[in-house]
């Protein structure tokens, strides 16, 4: 049994992560993904309020309600990651790895690791963030070599709003981006309820899918060992994965 601990802020589309361990389990992969909902100031899509969220005074507090016996962590925010930069997501998770003594990673990180695991470099994103949000997102993907095709911002505010998107809109938010010319399309947030819709979002966009709650599991995954195959999670989780983890203190390959 993997026990991998799921930092995530606030409320909105945590019911992802229940799901997702269960169909993991009915496909056999002995799986617990116990969540802890970090505490959170002002819901916003904002880069201070972003940065308060992933501040590790918030992050320790939530580790420190973990279950015992997890074998990994992930902070499942993307925006409160890579708000800080790359060097800056980095050290953010190398501080809670230092501090809970286990393999760390970052919904962030996990989006450059997903696009490694399926040799992409150049991708389109559909962000739900407001356009200055979504742009730190582009600008954390390039420090990694990832080339943005095209970007669609949807300039919503909070987290609270972004969880009420149902499959349509999800749909209509991921296909509304230029797909010419990108390898995939990345769809951060992890307020965004995405897994039950994976596999139709490739069939409607006709290229791979990465959503943030999907990226999250698969590298909290990676952080213990290697990832098998499971239906019905998109392409990334058909890929035979043998590396691990995404990035911590504890010496795991970015």
């Amino acid at each position: 049994m993997s026990t991998i601990g799921i930092l995530y802020p606030g409320h909105s589309a945590e019911d992802d992560y229940p799901w997702v361990e269960q169909h993991l389990r009915t496909h056999g992969q002995q799986l617990s993904l116990p969540l802890v909902h970090t505490s959170v100031g002002e819901d916003a899509h904002r880069v201070d309020a972003l940065l308060d969220l992933g501040g590790p005074g918030r992050l320790a507090e939530g580790a420190d309600q973990l279950p015992h016996g997890c074998d990994a962590v992930v902070w499942a925010c993307t925006s409160g990651s890579f708000v800080f930069g790359t060097d800056g997501a980095r050290r953010q998770v190398d501080r809670l790895a230092a501090h809970t003594g286990l393999p760390t990673t970052s919904t962030s990180l996990a989006f450059v690791r997903a696009c490694r695991v399926l040799g992409l470099t150049r991708v389109a994103v559909a962000a739900s963030y407001p356009q200055d949000v979504a742009e730190a997102f582009v600008t954390f993907l390039g420090d990694a070599g990832i080339t943005v095709t095209a970007m669609g911002s949807h300039d919503i505010v909070t987290a609270a709003e972004v969880g009420t998107l149902g499959r349509e809109e999800v749909l209509r938010l991921a296909g509304g981006v230029d797909r010419v010319g990108a390898e995939a399309v990345l769809v951060p947030d992890t307020a965004m309820h995405t897994l039950r819709w994976i596999t139709e979002l490739e069939t409607e966009l006709g290229t791979t899918v990465l959503t943030a709650n999907q990226v999250t599991v698969h590298a909290g995954l990676g952080l213990v060992g290697a990832v098998p195959a499971a239906p019905g999670l998109g392409r990334l989780f058909e890929a035979d994965v043998q590396e691990r983890g995404s990035t911590s203190s504890t010496g795991a390959r970015a």
